[in-house]
């Protein structure tokens, strides 16, 4: 799942944040002696940060335990990886969500230089865009990207055949589906604002994603630094006020209860056919199929123009494989992370989890409700989530709420402009 959480912006705060991300989280593990391994085998420590798929890794790397006896893995998902850095005892193997949380360690040269490795190379190249935006060490490829998760608008199959709507590619087509909707009694979308990340990943990503060019965009923020604000080149303000233009209006064909609903609110609420439209993604899937497992559901992207050709899907690399420089065993880390890249093994796992293959040759979800992803995803229509590119110091996901409850988005849009100017003080 794409959580809200990243680190913060300086050193000392992000890794501070990435420590308190990981409190709470359940150790789990298997250790070298667990079936009797060979004594000669090399142990080494993984670190994985997505707590919903532990299960599914316990079983992978007791699997890989049964194929080899030459490296045993033992599994962590609890411990403070910054403190780990810091005292030069970082895990051999990460598997970690590719966000700000990563991102010191990649602008610092902390991570071994991974590129001329068999998997580095199998990697789509669409994807290695992405990973620089997020964080990009000079000369390096210091994480491969494992998972992918791409969301959008997932709908009810059954409420738009029964009300003749088809699937909209413009926003004429999407304010028009939701007119028809909303005057045969059925609520367009249903939405969750007391959980704001619910909104920056969803309606605000969304909304900016399917009008402007995001990489484009926040490259020349960067290059505006300190200077981002009134008469700039480039500002949230002024480049963001058309697309949260667009974001507020669809408030009014959302329900009525929306301020007061969060994540899990909104899964049962749209399993039970509450709403023809949420704006969730996959990781939803199983939390409604636990109200309504027959439901039958679709996906497509936000149309926020009235040209096709802009439609994009939000991505995020939920999962990366990164080794430290720091580690003492990387030729075992390299089997263990050659072993997870192999089409059998990584294929299975994007499958089972609803995510698309970070590989050339990576098939596509066979889940039918992603089908309408799959061709965005296949030809690059994708774009990073841009609540993802704006450091976790600043807060944008209470922006995007406030906008939603009402707060004028110029307001709103201008204290981000602020907030921007302030943290490129700090990193210049």
């Amino acid at each position: 799942m794409q959580h809200p959480a990243r680190g913060s912006v300086t050193r000392r705060s992000l890794l501070v944040g990435i420590g308190a991300a990981g409190v709470g989280v359940t150790l789990a593990g298997c250790s070298a002696g667990s079936r009797g391994g060979s004594s000669s085998a090399t142990t080494i420590s993984f670190y994985l940060s997505k707590p919903e798929v532990i299960p599914y890794f316990q079983k992978l790397i007791a699997k890989y335990h049964r194929e080899q006896d030459k490296v045993r893995v033992v599994m962590d998902s609890s411990s403070n990886v910054p403190a780990d850095f810091v005292r030069n005892q970082p895990p051999d193997l990460g598997c970690w969500n590719y966000n700000f949380s990563v991102a010191e360690f990649v602008n610092h040269g902390a991570l071994m230089d991974l590129g001329r490795t068999p998997q580095a190379q199998s990697i789509n190249p669409d994807l290695w865009p992405l990973m620089k935006q997020t964080a990009d060490y000079p000369g390096r490829t210091s994480a491969i990207p494992y998972s992918v998760m791409a969301a959008s608008v997932i709908y009810n199959r059954d409420i738009f055949a029964k009300h003749e709507i088809t699937v909209p590619t413009t926003w004429t087509g999407l304010t028009a589906a939701c007119e028809k909707l909303r005057s045969a009694g059925v609520t367009p979308f249903f939405n969750t604002y007391a959980d704001t990340w619910t909104i920056a990943q969803g309606p605000f990503d969304y909304s900016i994603g399917g009008m402007l060019d995001v990489p484009g965009f926040f490259a020349d923020m960067k290059d505006e630094g300190t200077k981002v604000g009134k008469g700039s080149a480039v500002s949230f303000e002024k480049d963001f006020a058309e697309p949260m233009e667009h974001m507020v209006e669809l408030d009014k064909y959302a329900n009525k209860d929306a301020a007061s609903r969060k994540y899990g609110d909104g899964n049962t609420a749209f399993a039970q056919g509450k709403g023809a439209m949420y704006m969730q993604g996959p990781w939803a899937l199983s939390q409604i199929a636990l109200t309504n497992p027959k439901m039958s559901l679709g996906t497509f992207p936000l149309p926020v123009t009235d040209d096709p050709k802009d439609l994009k899907v939000r991505v995020n690399v939920d999962l990366a494989l990164w080794i430290p420089e720091a580690s003492s065993k990387k030729e075992a880390a390299l089997d263990f992370m050659a072993w997870l890249m192999q089409p059998r093994i990584n294929d299975t796992y994007n499958d089972d989890n609803d995510g698309f293959g970070s590989r050339r040759d990576a098939p596509p979800p066979s889940n039918p409700t992603l089908a309408g992803m799959r061709k965005f995803y296949s030809s690059g229509a994708f774009y990073l989530g841009p609540s993802q590119l704006i450091p976790g110091s600043i807060p944008v996901a209470n922006y995007a709420q406030a906008m939603m409850l009402g707060s004028s988005p110029s307001s709103q849009l201008r204290t981000l402009d602020n907030d921007w100017a302030r943290y490129s003080i700090r990193v210049s």
